[in-house]
This record gives C-alpha cells, sequence and structure tokens, in this order.
C-alpha cells in the first residue's frame, strides 16, 4: 500500500494534483476543493490510500493521516465507494463523521451529498463501533491546509459544483463565507468548504 507521497507538484486540476517522486508521475485525486492553494513547483506531501478495482489503481491524497482513515473508513459501510467517501471527507471530516456516528445525528450524514437517510443509517448501525478508533492527528509540515489564496472563490464553488451543487448555490453560500475569509486571511480552504456547506444546509 501507498501510505503517502512526497514530492514535487507537477500539475493541478480542480480534482487533484500530479507529484512527482523519483522521476514518477503520480496522479493524486484531492477531497473537492483541497487542490487549491498548491502550485506547480511546490513540494507537496499528502497521505494517501490506493483503491484498487478490476479496471484500475486509483490513488487518493488527504492532508492528515485522520483524514485518510476517514475515508477509509466510511467506504467499509455498504453502498459506499470512493466518490462519497470523499464528500465524506470534505462536509464532514473524521471528527464531524465520528461524532455525527455516534450521536445517530442522520441529518448530519444526509448533508453529504450522495447519502440519503437509509445510507445515513447503515453508517450509524455498521460504523458505529468503528469511529472510536479514527485518528485525530494534525495536518503534516507540507500537507493541505493551505491558507486560502486570493481565487479562494473559484475553488470553493468549484468543488462545490463538484458535490452536487448548482452553480448558484455555490455562488450565494460563497457569498455568505465571504465576510469570514476576510475576517480571517489564513483560513484554510478546507475550512472555508465546510462553512460553505454549513450555509447551504441552512438555506
Amino acid at each position: 500500500m501507498i501510505a503517502s507521497l512526497s514530492g514535487a507538484v507537477a500539475a493541478v486540476d480542480p480534482a487533484g494534483l500530479v507529484v512527482v517522486v523519483s522521476g514518477v508521475g503520480f496522479r493524486v485525486l484531492l477531497p473537492p476543493g483541497a487542490a487549491t492553494g498548491w502550485h506547480v513547483g511546490e513540494e507537496a506531501t499528502l497521505h494517501t490510500s490506493l483503491v484498487v478495482r478490476e479496471d484500475a489503481l486509483t490513488l487518493y491524497g488527504f492532508a492528515s493521516p485522520a483524514d485518510r482513515d476517514c475515508f477509509e473508513l466510511v467506504q467499509q459501510a455498504s453502498g459506499i465507494g470512493p466518490r462519497i467517501g470523499l464528500a465524506v471527507v470534505a462536509v464532514l471530516g473524521p471528527s464531524g463523521l465520528a461524532q455525527a456516528v455516534r450521536t445517530e445525528n442522520l441529518t448530519a450524514l444526509t448533508k453529504v451529498p450522495g447519502i440519503g437517510r437509509k445510507g445515513a443509517q447503515k453508517l450509524v448501525i455498521e460504523l458505529k463501533d468503528k469511529v472510536l478508533d479514527l485518528g485525530f492527528a494534525p495536518p503534516g509540515p507540507a500537507g493541505t491546509a493551505h491558507p486560502a489564496p486570493t481565487g479562494w472563490r473559484e475553488a470553493v464553488a468549484s468543488g462545490l459544483q463538484g458535490l452536487g451543487w448548482t452553480a448558484k448555490d455555490a455562488e450565494a453560500a460563497c457569498a455568505a463565507v465571504e465576510e469570514q475569509v476576510e475576517s480571517d486571511p489564513g483560513m484554510p480552504v478546507s475550512a472555508i468548504m465546510r462553512a460553505a456547506l454549513a450555509s447551504l444546509a441552512r438555506a
């Protein structure tokens, strides 16, 4: 298993990065919005999970071991695959998932695109004894918890649309958190994403 990668960023797009390690470029998919802030030539360290399918080997990258553990754990529930796993990391994060499952908070779980009420009930039943094992390690020294760049709005809007929200909803969510970002210029994009999702949930 490839547990982590460290190398130079060779390419960036909304879905992820290409990281070059010893001359080999690894395509790494990230949670929605997490690619923002990376630049070509920058050194990156990502905690990774390799998903093996009959027709593909896909590498997913995260800012911390806890995010990776959250991604892998949620897929132990029936009917949950990597796409929804990434959405869980983006919307809830490890602590949010653990709390929602422990307290049987179906409303919080159904905020994740792709998880309906029955899916949320499955998560509670199948993961309740497992979320206690989720670690809460801080991001590594070169993790993806970058402060928000000037173009955070475009990145967050793109991430929200990647989760299934409309362009109009994404723009409204960005407007709702703009004041919060201005008051905290160092706010990571992942935190802005969660604040934007919270505003959509209240709407």
